[in-house]
């Protein structure tokens, strides 16, 4: 099949298709005498692992960490799951974050009331001055 089949059939745009082929997370296509890709159905496995990966906020590292794994499927799964283990970290970090970024937020929007004219607004006040709390 062609690029454009491919991209359509995984439900992504051609160029993250070359994107991925550069980082080395899929592997080369064939050529066609004119010189177009031509890829297969293992292509169209590769691709659509790469994206549930992606789905799950997983790194390109990460991807080709599990690649790696998945290309040695005869030893333990220690390392898979210490991968996945790491990567929930990072996202209950995030959160943490995010919720301490909504809190900030919250609070200056509580400095100003729609009565007030942009002049004396209490939220580009509270960024100007910088009377925000950093986590």
């Amino acid at each position: 099949m062609r690029i454009g089949q491919l991209a359509q059939l995984v439900g992504v745009e051609t160029q993250t298709i070359r994107f991925y082929e550069q980082q080395g997370l899929l592997p080369p296509p064939g050529r066609q005498e004119n010189g177009y890709r031509v890829y297969t159905e293992k292509h169209g496995e590769g691709l659509a692992f790469i994206r549930r990966c992606r789905i799950l906020g997983l790194s390109l590292a990460e991807i080709h960490e599990l690649q790696s794994y998945q290309d040695d499927p005869h030893q333990p799964c220690t390392a898979v799951n210490a991968l996945l283990d790491d990567h929930i970290s990072h996202v209950r970090s995030q959160i943490t974050a995010l919720q301490a970024l909504e809190k900030q937020l919250v609070s200056l929007r509580a400095s100003c009331n729609d009565d007030r004219e942009v002049e004396a607004c209490g939220v580009l006040a509270g960024i100007s001055e910088g009377n925000m709390h950093q986590q």
